[in-house]
């Protein structure tokens, strides 16, 4: 068996992989650049070893670092994780020939699969089905537009060596595919050093579907089902399900049949993924095969009950798989979301910074029978940094079925509790609640179709109103008694401060009543059947759970300006509770408008300026691109919002911006 692991990777999957080896009584090894010094996979691993500067091409994608580290190390295994080297066959090869395993397929199969043109040749030949496009390498931008021409649009924009999302672009005309071109060509670069570029048929009205594979040395290769990852951003995946809501039996038994059959035609062993792209009539098209253990890949462990990094660490040791196709059974739902350190109110642009409180939501079994499983690399008082992917954790939740899976994820995103950073958290909140979610009708734009404008949070709705309305009334006298009772006035002024109130929430007053003899409090708004309202909440205390009528719900409390800010299912509510003479009052106060930032372009993200593509008296149209700025590995571009003249152009190519510096102003 394995002795030593060393893991080259980083964040919550070094974590991930640390934690099996623990279990299998397997010493592990860390690698960690400037940045990472601190990190928890660092600290968690038996030994670390330093590899260079925080930009991960001085660092974790060098090759001769790593080697470096394995032989300094004496590690006898490496686990590459996924994303950076996880499938460089050059890096496979390296440590094959020093003698150390490699804990993923051979090398052959990660070059087959790697480049996206020439799996799917080799898929067809395996008799896979495909997706019509353009199978050969594009020179240009005019190349890429007569093809999509040829092919019809929409096209979807490729890198041959891509993964996770980075160069991928959706073209619907000309003018989107030559822009696309150059920025999938550009990441390709960043992120892979590789710039070919390929162009296919977009599927609309997509569902994304892959096949989870497992093979070993000795030609015995099964598939694990299914995972649904419709949900996605900018082509990076938000959520994840296991199984699809949409696949039946049969579907799943072909789409399974050819992710076997295709890994078998390239010599597969160890853990892999083949992508499909479904349509509405469950025809389906293979994309890619990833040859690496894949970010989502709780949910499969959750409904089979296997451990796929153990099985990959079995694999790369010569053993043969314990079990046939015959003995994969899936049991229950299981959910994934994806917490990133992006903020969702501004179009989720990457969020840096250090996390001053981070507390998951408690794991394991739940008395009603469900699972919580949180993934990461992140502790309270670390710091995400703009160097590498935005990703905080994953939050997975199991149940017997969808709709317990998706009930216990919700209370479980009310519980986690994160601050410091703009995060995701509201927007994976309000998803949970939306009904299209819950009925399980997904495709790969329903973000763009849920949220055409972007994500501005949630109105609560009527019940949700009033339900948080009790929970500050019940959070304002409990503060209001603790303060009477720090101050030494009477217990029983203490007891019957404030019965009668304006809640203002929502833009709406709420003339409220409170009774403070009853063994539960008991909040009456605009005179209608009280709410009882139950916790042990305590003030100072940032979250807890309330029982409201006999519900339990996790809110989060903070005090804020005079008001209470309370969130809960994707709502961020400011809620000022107040005596009917202050409220009277406070109608009468003029609101303070923002100041006008009409005429500046603003850095929308902590990032590096990659292009300033106007001068200063230069004038520019509606829609043209003046910036772009790098971030986290995306690439994003700034444009005019209207007809304007460039005034002045405070950055330039190459400068590191805070969110909201001044980039350029016009007249």
């Amino acid at each position: 068996m394995i002795k030593k692991i060393l893991i080259a990777n980083r964040g919550e999957i070094a974590c991930r992989v640390i934690k099996t080896a623990r279990k299998l009584g397997i010493a592990t090894v860390a690698v960690y650049s400037d940045a990472d010094r601190e990190a928890l996979h660092v600290k968690m691993a038996d030994e670390a070893v330093h590899i260079g500067p925080a930009p991960s091409s001085q660092s974790y994608i060098v090759i001769g670092k790593i080697m470096e580290a394995v032989k300094a190390s004496g590690a006898d295994a490496v686990h590459p994780g996924y994303g950076f080297l996880s499938e460089n066959a050059n890096f496979a090869e390296a440590l094959k020939a020093e003698g150390v395993a490699f804990i993923g397929p051979p090398p052959v199969a990660i070059e087959a699969m790697g480049d996206k043109i020439t799996s799917k040749k080799i898929a067809a030949g395996a008799g896979v089905s495909t997706v019509p496009g353009h199978m050969g390498l594009i020179e240009d931008a005019e190349e890429a537009v007569k093809i999509a021409d040829e092919i019809g649009y929409p096209v979807m924009i490729k890198a041959s060596a891509g993964g996770g999302g980075k160069g991928m672009r959706i073209a619907w005309n000309d003018a989107e595919t030559r822009e696309g071109f150059q920025l999938s060509r550009n990441e390709a670069k960043s992120s892979f050093g590789d710039d070919r570029i390929f162009i296919e048929k977009f599927v609309t009205q997509p569902r994304h579907i892959e096949i989870q594979v497992l093979g070993d040395q000795h030609g015995n290769i099964v598939y694990l089902g299914e995972r649904e990852c419709s949900i996605q951003r900018r082509n990076q995946k938000v959520i994840e399900e296991a199984p699809s809501p949409f696949i039946d039996a049969a579907t799943r038994k072909a789409m399974g049949e050819q992710a076997v059959a295709l890994a078998r035609a390239v010599g597969y062993y160890s853990a892999g993924t083949v992508e499909f792209i479904v349509d509405g009539d469950r025809n389906f098209y293979f994309l890619e095969m990833n040859t690496r253990l894949q970010v989502e890949h709780p949910v499969t462990e959750l409904v089979t009950g296997l451990d796929l990094v153990e099985e990959m660490i079995r694999v790369a040791a010569g053993e043969k798989l314990r079990f046939s196709q015959d003995d994969v059974k899936l049991t229950g739902w299981a959910i994934e979301s994806r917490l990133y350190a992006e903020d969702p109110y501004r179009n989720f642009l990457p969020s840096i910074g250090r996390l001053s409180r981070y507390r998951p939501p408690v794991e394991g079994p739940r008395a009603d029978g469900s699972v919580v499983r949180n993934d990461t690399g992140v502790f309270e008082g670390g710091e995400i940094s703009m160097h590498y992917d935005p990703m905080i954790a994953k939050l997975c939740a199991w149940g017997p079925d969808r709709a317990t899976a998706v009930a216990t994820m919700a209370e479980a995103l009310d519980d986690f509790e994160v601050e410091g950073i703009g995060h995701n958290l509201p927007f994976l909140s309000a998803v949970m609640q939306q009904e299209r979610f819950r009925e399980g009708r997904l495709t790969t734009a329903y973000i763009a179709e849920e949220f055409p404008d972007g994500f501005s949070g949630v109105s609560p709705s009527e019940e949700q109103t009033r339900l948080l309305a009790a929970v500050a009334a019940f959070v304002h006298l409990r503060s209001e008694r603790r303060k009477v009772g720090i101050s030494g006035a009477l217990n029983n002024h203490a007891r019957t401060i404030g019965c009668d109130w304006v809640i203002k929430i929502a833009g709406r007053d709420f003339a409220a009543h409170v009774d403070t003899d009853a063994a539960t409090l008991q909040v009456s708004l605009e005179s209608e059947d009280a709410i009882a309202v139950a916790s042990d909440w305590l003030p100072g205390t940032p979250h807890a759970r309330f029982s409201v009528d006999g519900r339990s719900v996790g809110v989060k409390v903070s005090p804020v300006g005079g008001a209470w800010r309370l969130r809960w299912e994707g709502i961020d509510a400011t809620v000022h509770v107040r005596s009917p003479r202050v409220a009277a009052l406070a109608r009468l106060m003029p609101e303070k408008l923002p100041p006008d930032t009409s005429k500046m372009l603003l850095c929308p993200m902590p990032g590096v300026v990659t292009s300033i593509t106007v001068e200063e008296g230069q004038t520019v149209e509606a829609g043209q691109t003046l910036a772009t700025v790098e971030a986290m590995k995306m690439e994003n571009v700034l444009r005019a919002e209207r007809r304007a003249v460039v005034k002045k152009i405070a950055a330039q190519a190459g400068s590191s911006l805070a969110v909201d510096e001044l980039i350029m102003e016009f007249e």
